[in-house]
């Protein structure tokens, strides 16, 4: 199976509503590797990283986000592979 990266970031009221953890959890449920990290801008960076068909059902669940947050807009670029351990929260 074929993996990749791809790098998310997040906009709208993201920081501060448990975005992160939530990203995370979801992350692990569908054995994705990778990181979600708050800027300084006040948007979430996220890397997701397995199977194309997993990141994309990651994408989708990025738009909408967890009950607490308010997602404004999603914006995504594909990154060279990195086999990172887990999905941390940074």
């Amino acid at each position: 199976m074929l993996q990749k990266c791809e790098k998310f970031t997040v906009f709208g009221m993201v920081q501060g509503v448990g975005f992160r953890y939530h990203t995370s959890h979801q992350g692990l449920k569908l054995g994705l590797t990778g990181y979600a990290k708050n800027l300084m801008t006040g948007e979430v960076e996220v890397v997701v990283c397995g199977s194309e068909d997993k990141i994309k059902e990651m994408a989708a669940w990025l738009e909408e986000g967890p009950k607490t947050a308010t997602v404004d807009s999603v914006v995504s670029e594909p990154m060279s592979f990195k086999p990172f351990k887990g999905f941390k929260i940074l």
